[in-house]
This record gives C-alpha cells, sequence and structure tokens, in this order.
C-alpha cells in the first residue's frame, strides 16, 4: 500500500521531493519447516534449528588459552560455504535414528524484503511520508492532496494523522475558525441588547460578508493565499466594517422615534453618516496600508493580513451604503414615534 501511495502522491502536482521513511530495503531469508515431514522423518525443530544456528549464527561455544592468550570457540562453517543462500540446503542434520537428512527435505526458502527499522507514532506502527510543496502551493493544499489520496487508497485499517507544520496549520485553522463563529454570535447578542431588538442587529452584521467577500477578492487579485495572518484578518473585520451598519441603522431608528417614515429615515441616515463612515474607514484602512505593502522587517509573511483589512474594508464601504439601507426598508421592526409636548 505504502508503494502505491508514493506513486499516487508524486504524480499529484501539489508536491515535489516525496519520500517515506519506511524503506523495505533489507534482505531477509525466511525458513518455513515442514512440520509433519520432520516429523516423519524423526526430526523435530529444536534439530533443525540448531544446525542452521551452529552453521550461521557465529555463536560462541567456548574459550581456549593458548600461549598465554585467550581465544574464542566459534560455531561456524568456512567462508565460502556460507555466502549464497542456497549454501542452507547445503547442510545435513541428524534424525533420533542417526540418519543424515538433507536440510532441503523438510526446510521451504523464501527470499524477501522488510525494513531495517519499525517506526510507531501514538502506540501504532506507523510510515511518515514527507514532501516539499510545489512553487505557488500552500500547506493547506498540500493537506487536502494528501487526505484525497488516502480516502483513494487506504481502507479502514489504516489510519492517518498530520504532523509537523501541517499539525500546526490545521490546529490553528479550526482555533481560527472557532474565534470567527465565537465573535460573530457574541457582537450579535451585544448588539441585539444594546437596539433590544434581534432584526436590527441582522441588518448590520450584514456588513461582514460584505467584508468578507471584499478580502477574498483582494487576496486572489495579489496573489496571496488564506493562512492564519489572513485569517485573523477576517476576525478583524467582524468588528472594523459592523460600525458602518451601527451608524447607519442607530441614526434611522432616531429619526423614526421623530415621525419619520421607513424609507425617508434610513435614507436621511445614510446621507448624515456618508462623512464618519468615510473617516472611520478610511483612517482604518490608511493604517493597515503598510503591512498591506509590506513596508519593515519580515512583513512579506503578515502581508495577507493588511490586504484583507484593506480589501475587506473599502469594499464594504461601497456596498454597505447602497445594501444596509435597502435590507433595513424590508426587515427593521416597528418603532414608535416619540410624543413631544411643546409648552409656552
Amino acid at each position: 500500500m505504502i508503494p502505491k501511495f508514493l506513486e499516487e502522491a508524486r504524480k499529484d502536482k501539489t508536491f515535489q521531493n516525496v519520500d517515506v521513511n519506511l524503506k523495505f530495503n533489507k534482505p531477509e531469508l525466511q525458513l518455513t519447516i515442514d512440520r509433519i515431514k520432520a516429523k516423519d522423518l524423526g526430526l523435530s525443530i529444536i534439530d533443525v534449528a540448531d544446525v542452521v544456528s551452529s552453521a550461521f549464527s557465529g555463536r560462541r561455544l567456548a574459550y581456549y588459552i593458548m600461549n598465554g592468550k585467550q581465544y574464542e570457540v566459534i560455531s561456524q562453517v568456512a567462508y565460502k560455504d556460507r555466502q549464497k543462500p542456497a549454501d542452507i540446503e547445503k547442510l545435513y542434520v541428524r534424525n533420533n535414528r542417526g540418519e543424515s537428512i538433507p536440510l532441503k527435505a523438510v526446510v521451504k526458502l523464501e527470499e524477501s524484503s522488510n525494513p531495517p527499522t519499525l517506526y510507531h507514532f501514538n502506540r501504532f506502527k506507523a510510515a511518515t511520508i514527507s514532501a516539499s510543496l510545489a512553487e505557488g502551493m500552500t500547506i493547506g493544499d498540500g493537506v487536502k492532496a494528501m487526505r484525497r489520496i488516502g480516502d483513494k487508497l487506504l481502507d479502514e485499517s489504516f489510519k492517518t494523522a498530520l504532523n509537523g507544520p501541517s499539525r500546526d496549520f490545521e490546529e490553528s485553522s479550526s482555533n481560527t475558525a472557532f474565534a470567527f463563529g465565537f465573535a460573530l454570535i457574541l457582537i450579535y447578542l451585544v448588539l441585539a441588547a444594546q437596539f433590544e431588538s434581534f432584526k436590527d442587529p441582522f441588518t448590520i452584521m450584514l456588513t461582514v460578508p460584505l467584508a468578507l467577500a471584499g478580502a477574498l477578492l483582494s487576496l486572489w487579485v495579489f496573489d496571496q493565499t488564506i493562512n492564519i495572518f489572513s485569517q485573523i484578518g477576517m476576525i478583524m473585520l467582524i468588528g472594523l466594517v459592523t460600525k458602518n451598519g451601527i451608524l447607519i441603522v442607530e441614526f434611522a431608528n432616531q429619526k423614526r422615534e421623530f415621525g419619520l417614515a421607513k424609507r425617508e429615515a434610513v435614507l436621511e441616515a445614510s446621507a448624515q453618516r456618508l462623512r464618519p463612515i468615510l473617516m472611520t474607514s478610511l483612517a482604518t484602512a490608511l493604517g493597515a496600508l503598510p503591512i498591506a505593502l509590506s513596508i519593515g522587517a519580515a512583513a512579506t509573511s503578515r502581508m495577507p493580513l493588511g490586504i484583507v483589512i484593506v480589501g475587506g474594508i473599502m469594499f464594504s464601504l461601497l456596498l454597505t451604503l447602497f445594501v444596509i439601507p435597502a435590507v433595513y426598508t424590508y426587515i427593521s421592526g416597528k418603532h414608535d414615534a416619540k410624543k413631544v409636548d411643546i409648552t409656552d
């Protein structure tokens, strides 16, 4: 299965220099004893094992002293008789009747290759497949490609796990996704409490998808990827762009309390809140512009963060002035006009 996985990974354009640490490059010779035949010939498993061990293992049997020096007595056949696997078949073993039986009569030889070392991961036998990414590919692309190959080739008896930078990327991605969802819920609940309505916060939160669309479009235009920095920028956009909707919706609600119709109130709010929206949005975008331009030491890695903030804010700025008033006229709740008493 591992060779097939390697072949598929090497064919994939996402990777280059694909390798695996589990290499079947250790030749072995497996001896299988025919137990029934050996018993018929008066041989035991121990007899066969002792003959093979005595001939090839080089085990120490005893010591002897000659000329004041100690030497080992090693059991081993001559060097010329232990160079090939077929030399095992030349051995003879004596049975319980004193007869010499050729070893090849009861032993079957099979040549195979096995890994010199078995690796473990999480207490399972494991193989680590490593690869460098092709030009223009990200760690996210590599993780998706590996999983696609694994789903295609591996059955339920195999388990896969990420390690190194891939695992760090996966953990950070899941954490940022949770942070993004939690930020959306938290801001919605806070706005619902402040506006005492569930409809007005929904109108305000529509600025978030507009900003995300601008952020993704900016990343695509400037040939950047979605990484941990760009994901952090998207979380920041939730708080940066909702203030545009807050300015319009809050002012429109105030106008309706003084008797204006829904449509007139939101149009007047959009016109009068245009200046503060432009000021705050441009100030925030210009503040993040140095990051987007990759100015400063080690700023290249943070460039997606600046691009997401600038692109998301500017794109949301253009669409907020049209989308928020349109949605407000359809889903805004009822606001009773205040009674104003005029006394002399």
